[in-house]
Formats: structure tokens, C-alpha cells, sequence
């Protein structure tokens, strides 16, 4: 059966629930309707949903319709809880976006619009409560075409009075008032679209494909009129559905992407995902160590269990303890960033006998749930603080630290969330090197676009650091928020590219990286000019127009702007614009006051645009930087056998590594334009513009001090082209000949069977001519064996293994020969083997019940008479087992040595080539050749 995921939407009190209910009466799922007052509804199958009436979590419920499997999401209408409703939407094939009629178009509604157009999800319209007075469907159709898409268009035509014959009208009559109504339907629906006008032009039809089409490419949103309440339109609303709705195709290659964390009634983890891609089956693995226990399908408060979940499935597993909503498993990527975040900080104040570490680790199992919550523990104060939306979310919160955990909370009085950036391009960096330790990170800290969030690069060659260690450095940029140096809030809006660093290859281990990518970070601040950035709301004023002068002078009083007013219907007076959230969370009280009632203010989050009284925000939170010990600003030096701390103004003096020249720096500013410069609304829905700052030369140590809030976004963001390695590399030509690559005259070496070190000598005379060298890998066995892998494995195996592959590719790059690297899968149920070629060898994994000891005696066995063939493990029984198929063993302590011969033989090799930086051809030919060339130049031939 064809499957279809239907996500419905709207603005609290809309009647999306209700919507629900019809829907799922009709096509059978439930006997009864249930209703949203009287605490039965099938999908409010949390306790506190049914007491307030709300939708707090988001629900499926699946049902047939026709010839489809439909798994309906319900998603929460409140704006607290806007964050539960965002995260569902990346797994939706279609979207339902129910409008109160009596209401029409509100402030939340123009946010969901918005984010399905982000996300690029076809939707239909359901204008519920038509039953109410006062409801004009011409009027809000036309609000519709103005405020959310020209291409709304109304799919109710077939079900008006025009197509009932009353008693005194005749057949021919409504037979024409069906045509004409046909006729302006097709007309409407042409209109969205080029190539559908063409055609309707030419033939005067337009079929259901068609229609589909427009449809699923967001081209057409098909608008349906009714009552939810008393189920009039539902049934015509379902046949659209039925009708128009076209099912994806789903790649063969498995891929799910989870969209919620939560846990049942026992306490047991759950990962709702859907499957994008192939088929799921229960105890299959999912990451390197967790695979799916149980495979869940939720209808309301009921599952049932299935045996493995086909694409298209929304299900929920259990067993996996690391995943995380927008987390992408097989060919699915991680999602961005979400657009919809809290902009109010609340200290949580617990109980006196309440143990605050404890409580913070419960928390923290919530912050997995509702990962929007960003539990904090400030060190400092001792307060656990949470970022919330409003105060609905803060009376659900406590009533569900309740009911979980039986701890009575309460709540703070809310800060804004400030936001940090910087004005212009910065060079940080980071040392660490106690006694035995070592690593030095170089970054390059850019100001980005607005609401870009923090991109992270690399521009360091693989000559200078190794490529594990430079994912490794991006890992840890990634892996945390990083505090900004005014207010200690996150930075944001920022490029940040490793240009160079520096690992020591007995010293180095993984955490030295991960302090200095820290205290770089935090260096490069210090450095910076850096900007208080605050969350803007975009607002909408319906007020009567007597009072818009008032209005007027109340946003610009708030540092505010606005578009001109537009006039409405009845006397009032429409004024948009966008200003600080700190300024407008209280003013609705304000218009309900001084309009006794007539006015509304609908708000939704814009972004993040620089504070207009910094210096005043700074000076209130008292963040100190220097005393912030959990994010150091200087680095660690070592000297004379002892680790130093240097400060932040004094690092470069020390460091080990060349920076970046300062007018390199300087040339990476460029000009921005002036934020609120009086004409009315400031840039389009991108976002803000901001200040010009002055390009500063030198080092300015206080510049957390600064009172400049310049914001200078790169015009050429991601800079570097194929054009730009092209010209460098005619350049290098131009200069030094062209690009050769240098072979090692090769000779084989094989490795004794009583050497247990990996000592090698020359093939004497004497041996067996061999056809090919092929070394053999046992890879876990390796990885287990050296410090510095295992260290890694314990952390995350897969960046072991990849690690290990890196290593051996370079190794064969140099020795030439066949190398084929053995990971064991004999535990995955199922599992073929699988032999897999990355870069220049063959990494294999063992079918089901096969381990990688019995693939290389199998393989030796094979080969090892005809072929020359060593074994590099650690395995004392594997070694005596090859040993007797004519295998050289090799060691995983002799393995290393070997590679370590071989790297400063390449070392040296190319430092030889490097002595001149003139090309002749006689350094690039064999000896032989060479000496027949000297004798013709002689003349002795």
C-alpha cells in the first residue's frame, strides 16, 4: 500500500483537533467523535492536553484512505510550543493548514507559512468555523490571495449552492451556472503556472495530473471551506485529499530521519523517525554500537509492533540512547538548524531539599525531548536556567517535572537571550601543551550573514596537519555553544575557518585539541570587535485609525521601525514593522488598554539584529570574561619541564606557528550598510542589515569594551573557486615547472617469521619469486592495539576506523602493494560481506558468523603459495595459523614501526627533491637512462 505523511497545523483554537477527529471518524478509525471540551478526544492522549485543551506533543494516528496508507502528525497550534511543531514538519509529505475563519490570517498563522515554505511542503487549506456569524468566504478568500500566496485557490466549487437544483430553477439552468463555475475554477488553477496556461489555452482542460503536479510543487494551494464542529466540508475536504495527493517514491538505499525524542509510561527511550529510504528490521543496526529493539507503530495512545517498517513509515524505536531530533541515519543528512527558538532565559528555583546535580541530570533527560529547552548549570551561581517561550510553556513544564519526577518547581522571572557576533575578521589562537601534551590551533573568525548561524571550514593543507586531526578540531567547533565575551551569550552568525595547526607526533592526544579549538576561539573574541546581538519581533498593528499616531510614537519609542500604514476595513489601521523583543513582550496590555479593546498586535521571532543599548545590557549582566574559568582566554605553554598560562594579549608572542599578516585581515573587511536608517522597514524578509565599523590595523585588547556595534557581513561568503586553484596553479607552473610525482625505486621487503618488531631485510637470492605482495590487516585487532586509536574508539569507533584507513592508504600509496584491511560484522544478523575500495585499498566486513580471523586464513590459504603475503595482527593463534599457509606475520607494534620507517622515508625523499627549486630532466629518469644521456652529451656513443 502507497504510503502518505499528512502533518496538520494551525494557530491555537483554529479547530485543527477537532478537524482531526472528522477525519479519522470518517475513514473509520474511530467509532465515535470525540471533542476537544469534552476531554475525549482520540489524539489528546496526554492528561494535561485534555485538562487545558490544548495540543502540547505532537501525535500520529494512522488510517486509509482509498488506496493510501495515511499517517496523520498532529502537531501543537500554541506559539510555546512552536519548536514541537517545527521539528515535525522535516517528515512531512504534505501539509493541512487549518484557518479560523472567524479570525482569519493571524500572526502565527503567517509564521507557519513561512516555515512551510522553508521547508518546501505542499499544502491544503481548511477555512474552519464557517457555521460562525459573521463569516464572509469571498472576504477571506481574498485574504488569503493578499497575505499568504496569489495561488490560493477555492476547491469548493463543486459542493456550492450553484450545482443543487432548488424548484424553480431548471436543469438547463444549473446545468450552465456548473459550467461556468467549472470554467472559473480551471481558469484559477491555470493561472499558477506557465506551462498549465499554455496548455489550458490550447485545449481548455486541465487534468488531475496536472493538478498534482502544481500542487506537489507548491504552486497551488487548493483552499477548502467548512465546520470541523459539525462536519460539514470534512467529507469534500477528504475526497480533495484522496484526490490530489501524490505519493513519493522512496529510494532502495536505507535512510530515516528522527524528529522526536520521548519516552513511554516504563520510562523507555523513544526515537520517532521516518523511514525516507529502504526498510528498517527489528535489531538492525543503526549506529556502531545501538541497533532498533523494537520497531513501534503509535496510533493515539495505542502501538503495535511490527517486524521491520518500509518507507515512508513513521515509527518509533526503542534501544538507541544518543539520538537526537533533525539526526539522519543512512543516506539522511543532519537537518538545519531550526528557525523557531525561545528568546526568554527563566531560572529554575528548586525545592530546598531538592539535590540540584540530580535534578540537573532528570533535566537534562527533558532538554532530549524538548532540546530547545537548553538546560544550563551555572557554575558560578549555582542555577540551573532554561530557555522557554512563554508562559504556557512554563505551566506545562512544571506540571510534567511533576508528574515525572515529583519535584515541585517554579520559575524565575524571564531575560531576553542575547546573542553575540563579531564586526570584523579576526585571527584566534589556541596552544595547550602542559608537560607531555601538545597542540596549537589557528583560526580565522569572519562575521557571516545574517541568520546564517556558525559555519565552520578548513583551509589547512594536509601537508601541514594531518586530515584526522583537522576533523577532529571542526569536530569540536561543532560539538558546543561557544560563549561570547561581552555577556557570556552564544556567538552566532559567524564563518569560522582553521587555516593552520600543529600536532606532536608522540604528545598529542585527542583532548589537546579540543582545549586549544576552545581557547582559539575565545582568543580571537578577545581580539575582536564584538556585537550584542538581540531577538526582533516582526509585528502586525490592526488599530482603530484615531490612534495610529500613538502606536506610531510607542514603536519608535522601543527603537522600533515600521512600514507606512495601510488602511482597513471599518476605520482601522494596519502598521507592520519590526522591533526589540525586550521592548514589545508587554505591550499588548498596552493596545488593549488604550483601545479598549479593539486593538491586536500579532507578533513573530524575525531574528537577531545588534542591541541599541549594549553598553547599558553589558554593564547589567556584569559578564567578566577573565573570571570565566570554564572558558579560558589564554593558552597553555610548556617550559622547562613545567606547563605556564600565557593571557590572551600576550599568546601570539609565544606561539609556535605563523599567523595571519594583519593587512591580510584587514583586507577581508568589507563595507556594510547602515541598520535603521529611517525609511521605514529595514531590508526584506532576510533579515537585518547592520552598522559599519572602522577597519582597526592593531590589536585592541579591551575591545569587549567597545561601544562601536559595527556588523559587516562578507559579500563573497565562501570564497575559493575552481577558477582560483586553476590560476594558483599555472602560477606554480609558471614559476617551478609542471607538477610531477616522484616513484620510489621499488624492491620488496618481507618481514621475518621469528621478528616480532617488523625488522625487515632483502630478499635473498635464494627465496621464491613472488607474483604480488599483499598485506592483510586485521582491523580491529590493530586499532585495539595502538594507544592512540583505542583512545579514539573508545570515543567513537567509526572515526577510528576511518582514522586506521587514512593511515593504510598512505602506507600503500609509498609500499605499492595489494593491501587489504578485515573489519569484523559476523554479529549483524544478516550482513553479506561487503568489500569496499577507499582511496587505494579494499577494506572488507565479514559476512554473518564469520569472523575477520577466519576471512585471512581463508584468504591466505588461497593466495599465500602463488603470492607473497604478510599479516599484520597481534593474535598469537592467528599467527601460527598463517604461519603454516606460507604468510609472513607482522605485528601490530611491528605494523607501526613499519609505518613510522616509511613516513620519514617519504619525509626525506621529498625534502631531497626540495633541496633545488629547479626542474631538470635528468633528476626525474632512471639511472640507466641517465647514463646513457651523459655519454651522448660526452659523444662516447
Amino acid at each position: 500500500m502507497e504510503k502518505l505523511v499528512i502533518g496538520i497545523l494551525a494557530h491555537v483554537d483554529a479547530g485543527k483537533t477537532t478537524l482531526s477527529e472528522g477525519i479519522l471518524y470518517l475513514t473509520g478509525k474511530i467509532r465515535k467523535l470525540g471533542r476537544v471540551d469534552h476531554k475525549d478526544a482520540y489524539l489528546d492522549t496526554y492528561n494535561l492536553e485534555r485538562e487545558r485543551g490544548i495540543t502540547i506533543f505532537s501525535k500520529q494516528a494512522e488510517f486509509e484512505l482509498g488506496n493510501k496508507g495515511i499517517t496523520l502528525l498532529d502537531t501543537p497550534g500554541h506559539v510555546d510550543f512552536s519548536a514541537e511543531m517545527e521539528r515535525t514538519l522535516q517528515v512531512l509529505d504534505y501539509a493541512i493548514l487549518v484557518i479560523n475563519g472567524a479570525d482569519g490570517v493571524q500572526g502565527h498563522t503567517m509564521t507557519l507559512w513561512r516555515l512551510l515554505s522553508r521547508y518546501q511542503i505542499p499544502t491544503f487549506l481548511f477555512i474552519n468555523k464557517m457555521d460562525q456569524d459573521g463569516t464572509d468566504k469571498e472576504k477571506l478568500l481574498a485574504e488569503l490571495k493578499k497575505r499568504l500566496s496569489d495561488n490560493c485557490v477555492d476547491f469548493t466549487w463543486e459542493n456550492t449552492s450553484g450545482m443543487e437544483n432548488s424548484i424553480d430553477e431548471t436543469a438547463e439552468k444549473a446545468e450552465d451556472e456548473i459550467s461556468d463555475l467549472q470554467s472559473q475554477f480551471l481558469e484559477d488553477v491555470s493561472v499558477c503556472d506557465e506551462e498549465l496556461l499554455e496548455k489550458y489555452l490550447e485545449t481548455e482542460e486541465i487534468s488531475t495530473s496536472d493538478i498534482r503536479k502544481v500542487i506537489k510543487e507548491r504552486k497551488l494551494f487548493p483552499c477548502f471551506f467548512g465546520s470541523a464542529l459539525k462536519m460539514t466540508g470534512v467529507e469534500e475536504f477528504l475526497h480533495g485529499l484522496e484526490k490530489y495527493c501524490e505519493t513519493p517514491e522512496y529510494p532502495s538505499e536505507f535512510g530515516a530521519k528522527v524528529f522526536k525524542i520521548a519516552r513511554d509510561d516504563q520510562g523507555n527511550r523513544l526515537s520517532y523517525m521516518k523511514i525516507t529510504g529502504g526498510t528498517l528490521k527489528v535489531k538492525e543496526l543503526l549506529t556502531d554500537t545501538e541497533k532498533a529493539d523494537q520497531i513501534r507503530i503509535y496510533s493515539g495512545a495505542k502501538f503495535e509492533l511490527a517486524k521491520e517498517a518500509p518507507a515512508g513509515t513513521i515509527c518509533a524505536v526503542t534501544g538507541l540512547s544518543q539520538t537526537h531530533p533533525g539526526q539522519g541515519f543512512g543516506i539522511e543528512r543532519e537537518s538545519e538548524m531550526p528557525v523557531l527558538e525561545p528568546v526568554l532565559n527563566y531560572r529554575i528555583l528548586l525545592p530546598e531539599d531538592c539535590d540540584v546535580h540530580q535534578m540537573l541530570k532528570k533535566l537534562k533527560e527533558l532538554e532530549e525531548e524538548e532540546p530547545e529547552l537548553h538546560i544550563v548549570w551555572n557554575e558560578q551561581l549555582g542555577e540551573i536556567h532554561a530557555m522557554l517561550m512563554g508562559e504556557v510553556q512554563i505551566e506545562i513544564l512544571k506540571h510534567l517535572i511533576w508528574e515525572r519526577f515529583h519535584v515541585a518547581v517554579e520559575f524565575g522571572t524571564g531575560n531576553i537571550v542575547y546573542k553575540e557576533t563579531i564586526a570584523e575578521p579576526v585571527e584566534g589562537v589556541g596552544h595547550f601543551e602542559p608537560l607531555r601534551h601538545y597542540a596549537e590551533v589557528h583560526l580565522l573568525l569572519e562575521p557571516g550573514e545574517p541568520g546564517s548561524g556558525l559555519q565552520f571550514f578548513t583551509a589547512c593543507s594536509e601537508d601541514v596537519l594531518d586530515r584526522n586531526w583537522q576533523r577532529l578540531i571542526l569536530t569540536h567547533l561543532e560539538e558546543r555553544e561557544h560563549p561570547g565575551v561581552l555577556t557570556g551569550s552564544p556567538i552566532t552568525d559567524m564563518q569560522i575557518t582553521l587555516i593552520t595547526g600543529r600536532a606532536h607526533l608522540k604528545h598529542t592526544e585527542g583532548g589537546d585539541f579540543r582545549q586549544a579549538t576552545y581557547r582559539a576561539v575565545r582568543q580571537g573574541l578577545k581580539k575582536a570587535k564584538s556585537v550584542l546581538l538581540e531577538p526582533y519581533y516582526e509585528f502586525r498593528l490592526e488599530i482603530p485609525g484615531d490612534m495610529i499616531g500613538r502606536a506610531m510614537t510607542d514603536i519608535q519609542k522601543m527603537n522600533g521601525t515600521f512600514q507606512q500604514p495601510e488602511a482597513d476595513e471599518d476605520d482601522m489601521m494596519v502598521l507592520k514593522g519590526s522591533a526589540p523583543v525586550s521592548m514589545m513582550r508587554d505591550y499588548q496590555t498596552q493596545i488593549t488598554s488604550y483601545t479598549k479593546g479593539r486593538g491586536r498586535l500579532f507578533c513573530s521571532l524575525k531574528g537577531y539584529a545588534p542591541c541599541q543599548n549594549q553598553d547599558e545590557i553589558v554593564e547589567e549582566i556584569g559578564y567578566d570574561s577573565e573570571r570565566d574559568l570554564d572558558n579560558p582566554t589564554g593558552s597553555v605553554f610548556c617550559a622547562h619541564g613545567a606547563g605556564f598560562v600565557v593571557p590572551w594579549y600576550e599568546v601570539e608572542d609565544y606561539m609556535h606557528l605563523e599567523g595571519v599578516d594583519d593587512s591580510e585581515l584587514s583586507s577581508r573587511i568589507y563595507d556594510g550598510e547602515k541598520y535603521g536608517s529611517g525609511n521605514g522597514e529595514t531590508g526584506a524578509d532576510s533579515g537585518f542589515s547592520y552598522v559599519s565599523g572602522s577597519a582597526g590595523q592593531g590589536k585592541n585588547r579591551n575591545s569587549n569594551n567597545q561601544t562601536d556595534s559595527g556588523y559587516r557581513p562578507p559579500r563573497n561568503a565562501g570564497v575559493g573557486s575552481y577558477e582560483d586553484e586553476e590560476e594558483l596553479k599555472a602560477i606554480f607552473e609558471r614559476t617551478f615547472g609542471p607538477v610531477k610525482r616522484y616513484k620510489e625505486p621499488q624492491f620488496k621487503r618481507t618481514f621475518s617469521a621469528k621478528s616480532d618488531s617488523g625488522s625487515y631485510y632483502r630478499n635473498s637470492s635464494s627465496a621464491k619469486k613472488k607474483e604480488k605482495e599483499y598485506l592483510l590487516v586485521d582491523g580491529y585487532n590493530i586499532i585495539y592495539a595502538w594507544e592512540d586509536l583505542k583512545e579514539l574508539a573508545d570515543a567513537n569507533l567509526h572515526a577510528a576506523q576511518t582514522k586506521l584507513m587514512d593511515i593504510l592508504s598512505n602506507y600503500q600509496g609509498f609500499k605499492k602493494c595489494t593491501l587489504i584491511l578485515v573489519f569484523d560484522a559476523y554479529k549483524i544478523e544478516g550482513h553479506a560481506e561487503e568489500v569496499i575500495t577507499y582511496h587505494n585499498i579494499h577494506v572488507v566486513y565479514t559476512k554473518e558468523a564469520e569472523t575477520a580471523d577466519q576471512y585471512i586464513e581463508k584468504t591466505v590459504h588461497k593466495i599465500g603459495r602463488e603470492n607473497q603475503v604478510t599479516v599484520a595482527t597481534s593474535d598469537g593463534l592467528e599467527q601460527i595459523i598463517i604461519m603454516g599457509q606460507g604468510a609472513h606475520r607482522m605485528s601490530a607494534r611491528g605494523l607501526r614501526d613499519e609505518i613510522k620507517a616509511t613516513e620519514n622515508q617519504i619525509r626525506q625523499q621529498w625534502h631531497e627533491k626540495r633541496q633545488s627549486s629547479k626542474n631538470y630532466l635528468i633528476d626525474n629518469i632512471s639511472d640507466e637512462m641517465a647514463q646513457y644521456m651523459k655519454e651522448k652529451r660526452l659523444g662516447k656513443q
